[in-house]
């Protein structure tokens, strides 16, 4: 039999696929949904679904509010009694081709899995390890951030997990004079005389000397810039890629290509949890600067 593995861009985890479809093939379901513990906190973010004592799911019930998460409970962990659709699914072949040509929706979670759960055999998966849904602005500034912890939850050093990218043969970060606690700096970069606290660093990134960065994920660009071109923006008076001189900048996401000048403040002094800009805006109180903006010198926010 053949089957499909339908997985989530948004999410971040490290699973084993085998183990997952393995489950499926001898349950004998038609579908399987994987699960997570959550506890009562966190019901509401998810997709809250029920089982029997067979991992069978008998219910669903979309992000529901807490006074209504009374009978939903499907495990008796006191902790985390409820089980939150990873939004990752298993289905044998023909059952997907009926589901997707039978005019009941094209959504998963709206209309493919709530459909099936009443008519087909929908088994739950439980998956223990760790997994983020990094599908808005916040948790995936969250999550980013929470890897440059010593001993983050989500592991990037696994021999058996290991990470694969497409390769760019960068040369290796060039850090002059610096101090840098908690963070991790991305191949190809040159940063100078700088304060970098618990930021992620990415590719090609260029920070001039005296700037402060805490709590910032920059993307860093997508490629490097001429000394031609290094002296053609500074003649026109317009910040070159990267950041400029004696900039501070804390809790924010930094796209690709943002050219940020010298003495730059982006702060968020009045703890605004949404604004617009006119090259950046913030979202649920970070901070993010739009792809390729330009930031002027002397810009305080």
């Amino acid at each position: 039999m053949d089957y499909f593995l339908i997985l989530s861009g948004d999410h971040l985890y490290q699973m084993d696929y085998n183990k997952f479809v393995d489950f499926h093939r001898e349950t004998g379901a038609d579908v399987t949904v994987a699960v997570k513990p959550v506890g009562a906190d966190q019901a509401s973010d998810f997709g809250i679904l029920k089982t029997d004592r067979y991992d069978r799911i008998t219910d669903f019930s979309e992000k529901p509010p807490v006074n209504e998460l009374m009978g939903l409970e499907s495990q008796t962990d006191i902790d985390k009694p409820y089980l939150a659709s990873m939004g990752i699914y298993v289905f044998n072949r023909g059952v997907l081709v009926r589901l997707l040509t039978g005019e009941k929706g094209h959504d998963f979670g709206k209309h493919i899995i709530p459909y099936a759960i009443k008519h087909l055999n929908v088994k739950a998966y439980k998956f223990n390890g760790y997994w983020e849904d990094i599908g808005t602005i916040k948790s995936f500034f969250h999550a980013n951030l929470a890897l440059t912890d010593q001993f983050s939850a989500f592991d990037l050093y696994r021999r058996d997990h290991p990470i694969f990218t497409r390769p760019r043969y960068l040369p290796a970060s060039k850090i002059i004079g610096c101090r840098i606690n908690n963070s991790i700096i991305c191949e190809g970069g040159i940063i100078e005389e700088s304060v970098i606290e618990r930021s992620v660093i990415g590719i090609r990134s260029k920070i001039s000397p005296g700037v402060h960065l805490k709590n910032v994920i920059m993307m860093g660009a997508d490629g490097y810039q001429s000394l031609q071109e290094i002296d053609e923006d500074r003649m026109a008076g317009s910040p070159t890629v990267g950041i400029g001189k004696n900039t501070i900048i804390e809790n924010a996401i930094i796209d690709k290509n943002a050219r940020i000048g010298d003495n730059v403040t982006l702060i968020n002094k009045d703890h605004v949890t949404e604004d617009v800009a006119q090259n950046f805006e913030v979202r649920e109180g970070i901070i993010v600067v739009y792809k390729n903006a330009i930031i002027p010198s002397g810009t305080t926010f």
